[in-house]
């Protein structure tokens, strides 16, 4: 490591960077969110990069690279950096140890996907660029940072998942599990998908009040009707499959 330098400096810059853009883009609160991703050095071992505990509730998203944690998968310990372990590492561990294609876990805070997680109902997925998650799920409530929840995040990935992939945690906030060719791609991945589930959030409700009005018949993306209010009160996946056959006439 050249002198001057900190471990994996391009990496926790890259983070840093990650939790000071999604905190002013308001797309986390001073409740908490915290990021990750894996990292794998020169001799192939691995590491998570990771956000330290209380990134928003005391630095309100502006850390430094060296607060930034390196912390051992297989251990837990942490190689480097300031402050301790986010209280979510349980869930963080869970993803990466259930799906070997996960590199980057993103749990945050934001606030219209919010709206949909609090109410306990899926997210109906409309807009173009949002359909490379499909079925936008809600996860059943347990406590924030308990070893339940990690749990419940791990029984749904045993089902088997195709990543990318968006999880509404009920009362909670979301999942963003990510795949990608080294873990700055899946965290700049994640980063995007955030922003992009955050506005089909507002338009999913937007169709819903609509269609409570009598304005609209149905829930539409591209050009077609994929579902209805009934649909959505009744647990059934609303997402553009691709087929416009499939949609509802």
């Amino acid at each position: 490591m050249a002198k001057g330098r900190i471990l994996f400096q391009e990496q926790r810059e890259a983070l840093a960077k990650a939790v000071y853009l999604t905190f002013h883009r308001k797309n986390t609160n001073a409740a908490g969110g915290n990021f990750s991703f894996k990292h794998t050095d020169t001799d192939g071992k691995e590491y998570i990069i990771m956000t330290p505990s209380m990134m928003s509730e005391t630095f309100y998203g502006d850390i430094s690279p060296a607060q930034v944690l390196v912390v051992d998968p297989n251990t837990e310990e942490i190689v480097a950096g300031e402050g301790s372990l986010t209280r979510e590492i349980n869930m963080h561990m869970a993803c990466y140890h259930t799906n070997s294609e996960i590199r980057s876990v993103f749990h945050a805070h934001a606030p219209n996907s919010m709206f949909w997680a609090t109410s306990h109902l899926d997210m109906p997925n409309l807009t173009e660029s949002t359909q490379k998650v499909k079925h936008i799920k809600v996860l059943d409530f347990e406590p924030n940072t308990t070893p339940e929840l990690a749990h419940i995040v791990k029984t749904e990935l045993e089902k088997g998942i195709e990543l990318p992939k968006e999880y509404l945690l009920d009362s909670h906030g979301v999942l963003i599990l990510t795949p990608g060719n080294d873990g700055i791609e899946a965290l700049n991945k994640a980063l995007q998908i955030l922003d992009i589930v955050e506005w089909n959030a507002e338009i999913a409700y937007k169709q819903t009040v609509f269609q409570k009005l009598g304005i609209l018949d149905g829930y539409y993306s591209k050009g077609y009707k994929i579902g209805t209010v009934d649909d959505l009160i009744d647990g059934k996946p609303i997402w553009n499959q691709g087929n416009p056959d499939d949609g509802l006439e």
